[in-house]
């Protein structure tokens, strides 16, 4: 595990089923766009590119377009988010919630994630990283009480209705719950409202980011991480 960061997050993988490096591994454009909080975000992407397929975190065939579609996409939501606390719901290899970890240290993020091994990835990750800002509960995100959060993350969890009710006590009041792929007067959010159990605890101000930034930085299909790379200028 020692020099996991040392190459970038990886830029050389050593391995006969190798599917080549990362082309943004050791783009110094990255480093630019990560700052100071480089090394420890270049740190966790190193350590999930050596230990994730091993432990069942990412597929083999991910490894040579982490940054792009992994890291690079975690981080899009940072400018997005309001100060105090983040619970990232369902947290598996700790995206994005490791990611935010990294990059704001200052930050206190709660990884919510139900499965044991998972769990101890993260623990022993965010321990290996120095992020103290990180706290690990081994739980459902329905079966968690007292967080207060002011934001809740979650990336390929479940559908949004599902998420929201299963996040619904996780908020703290006048929390704010916004979404990428729907605006605030998109039929799927008028739904919820009318139908959703959580409605009444739900945060009640529902925000699509700026349509420019949202397109640049959020989108999750194979033309919006190109927008991602470019406004991070990686390409």
């Amino acid at each position: 595990m020692t020099g996991a960061s040392e190459d970038g997050g990886g830029g050389a993988f050593a391995g006969p089923d190798s599917p080549g490096p990362d082309p943004l591994a050791d783009d110094p454009r990255v480093a630019v766009f990560f700052g100071a909080r480089y090394s420890a975000v270049a740190g966790f992407t190193g350590l999930l590119r050596e230990l994730g397929p091993e432990r069942g975190l990412v597929g083999p065939r991910e490894l040579n377009r982490l940054w792009e579609r992994h890291i690079l996409n975690s981080a899009a939501v940072v400018p997005f988010l309001p100060a105090g606390t983040v619970a990232d719901v369902g947290s598996g290899a700790g995206l994005p919630g490791l990611v935010i970890a990294a990059m704001e240290p200052k930050r206190e993020v709660v990884l919510i994630e139900p499965m044991e091994r998972r769990a101890t990835w993260l623990g022993e990750v965010s321990g290996l990283l120095g992020l103290k800002n990180v706290r690990v509960i081994r739980a459902r995100a329905e079966d968690v009480r007292g967080v207060g959060v002011r934001a809740v993350t979650a990336r390929a969890v479940a559908p949004l209705a599902k998420l929201v009710v299963g996040a619904r006590r996780l908020p703290a009041p006048k929390a704010r719950c916004s979404s990428s792929r729907a605006g605030p007067r998109s039929p799927r959010l008028r739904r919820l409202r009318r139908s959703s159990p959580a409605r009444a605890s739900t945060p009640r101000s529902w925000r699509r980011p700026p349509s420019k930034g949202s397109r640049r930085r959020l989108s999750c299909d194979s033309r919006g991480r190109r927008r991602l790379a470019r406004s991070a200028g990686c390409d």
